[in-house]
C-alpha cells in the first residue's frame, strides 16, 4: 500500500496534539536553545514575546514526536486490517520552515500533514518521494508551524 493510496493528495490528516507546559519549555531550552525567552518568564516578559515561549525547534520536535505516534497507530490498525503499511524511510530534509506565531506555555497545539505530491525515482524504482506540508495550529486555531518535508517512501 502506497501513501497516496491511504492519504490522497491534498486532504489533511490531525496527527494529534501537544501541550507546552513552562516546565517543558524550559527544559528543552536549556538543553537546545538557551536564548533567554525560552528559559527565563521574567526575561521572557520583557522581550519581544512578552511571555515565555517555545523554542522553535522545540514545537519542530514536538510535530515529529506526534507524528511518529499517529504513524505507529496507523500502522497497527493497517495490520489489523489485513494490509501491509507504507515503508517510511528518512526524510531528505525540509523547506520553507515558518515559525508564524509564539507558543506559549499553556498552548496546546494541533498537528496536521498533508500529502502534497509522490514522485517516482526513475534511478531507484523501489523508492518514492513523497512532499509533506506539516501544519500546527493553537487552542484559537491560529497557525503556528509550517514547513514542507520530503520523505521517502520504499515500494
Amino acid at each position: 500500500m502506497r501513501m497516496a493510496e491511504l492519504y490522497p493528495a491534498e486532504r489533511t490528516i490531525v496527527l494529534g496534539t501537544h501541550h507546552f507546559t513552562a516546565d517543558d519549555i524550559i527544559r528543552y531550552a536549556r538543553q537546545f536553545d538557551p536564548q533567554p525567552f525560552h528559559v527565563d518568564a521574567e526575561a521572557a516578559r520583557n522581550s519581544l514575546f512578552g511571555g515565555l515561549c517555545a523554542s522553535g525547534w522545540h514545537t519542530c520536535a514536538a510535530w515529529m514526536k506526534t507524528f511518529l505516534a499517529f504513524w505507529a497507530a496507523e500502522c497497527l490498525r493497517l495490520e489489523r486490517e489485513g494490509k501491509v503499511p507504507p515503508r517510511l524511510g528518512p526524510a531528505h530534509g525540509f523547506r520553507d520552515l515558518r515559525w508564524l506565531k509564539p507558543v506559549f506555555a499553556g498552548d496546546t497545539i494541533t498537528y496536521s500533514a498533508t500529502l502534497l505530491e509522490t514522485r517516482e525515482q526513475p534511478s531507484r524504482p523501489d523508492r518514492l518521494i513523497d512532499t509533506i506540508l506539516c501544519e500546527g495550529s493553537n487552542q484559537h486555531g491560529e497557525p503556528v508551524i509550517r514547513f514542507e518535508s520530503s520523505v521517502m517512501e520504499f515500494v
